[in-house]
């Protein structure tokens, strides 16, 4: 057996042995579970459906496999499946490049029909302003239904973010922002969002062989139950772990679907094939034996 053989059978291995043994997944489902099941995220109750359509597998520099892959159209062409397919969630972000993509889709798209997140670098009062305003142009919408702070790896960053916090909360205030949180990419950041009043919605790596993820797979579903008993949306990211647990879809939709410390979750398919696929899995795993 070669390594990536290895790691492969290593991965199904430890995807079974956690969805029976970890704190925070279910040994069972007792009815199925759908990409287009709704629900409400956070103390905002936030409408969204347990799958969102990613836009940035990878994102980075003003742009992400999807918009590099597929262009304009063809994202907007993804985005309006989605709702063909009743999933009504968008995520994007500044980082993707993809708030125009989402533009040419709101062509087609009632926007009362879809829940938006993006996500904002801003650290001042300033910046958050100008994000807002920008985000919002570029998108083509008067308001943002889910507005994070992206990418946090430092534990101390309620203090470095506070200017955007205020702005972002008072912009949620006045209706421009339904709900606001963070994403994060280390287990400080993330006890540090836990513990964070202004923190409604988390975004969270989680997928069954800890890929790319804050730390270890117990470890960070501690802090995500500490989440959930505090009232926090939380969205899992990274489920498929950026890609490399391609080969073990159905384990690591299994191992998503049997957290009661996620609310729903997020993927960027980069075909239409690749949506449907995933939307035929959700229920089939989640129908799975105990």
């Amino acid at each position: 057996m070669n390594r990536r053989e290895f790691i492969a059978t290593s991965v199904g291995v430890t995807a079974a042995a956690l969805l029976g043994r970890l704190p925070g997944a279910s040994a069972a489902l007792t009815t199925k579970r759908y990409a287009s099941d709704r629900l409400q995220l956070g103390p905002m109750k936030v409408p969204v459906t347990r799958l969102a359509m990613g836009t940035g597998t990878n994102g980075y520099g003003g742009s992400s496999d999807q918009t590099r892959e597929l262009g304009l159209g063809g994202v907007a062409d993804l985005l309006e499946a989605a709702l063909d397919g009743g999933v009504t969630f968008w995520d994007s972000a500044d980082q993707y490049g993809s708030h125009p993509h989402l533009k040419e889709a709101l062509k087609r798209v009632p926007r009362e029909k879809v829940t938006i997140l993006t996500k904002t670098h801003a650290s001042t009062e300033k910046e958050a302003i100008a994000d807002l305003d920008r985000f919002r142009r570029e998108i083509g919408t008067d308001y943002l239904d889910i507005l994070l702070l992206h990418c946090m790896m430092d534990d101390r960053w309620p203090e470095q973010k506070k200017g955007a916090m205020a702005a972002i909360e008072e912009a949620r205030e006045k209706g421009i922002v339904k709900t606001h949180g963070v994403s994060c990419h280390t287990l400080g950041a993330l006890k540090a969002a836990a513990a964070s009043p202004w923190v409604q919605v988390d975004l969270a790596r989680v997928n069954p062989a800890g890929m790319i993820m804050d730390a270890d797979v117990p470890t960070v579903l501690s802090v995500l139950r500490q989440m959930k008993a505090s009232g926090k949306g939380i969205i899992g990211m990274k489920i498929l772990g950026a890609g490399g647990l391609s080969n073990r879809v159905n384990e690591a939709l299994q191992f998503a679907l049997s957290l009661d410390c996620i609310d729903c979750f997020t993927i960027g398919s980069e075909s239409r094939g690749q949506f449907e696929d995933l939307i035929k899995r959700i229920p089939a795993a989640s129908a799975r034996a105990a």
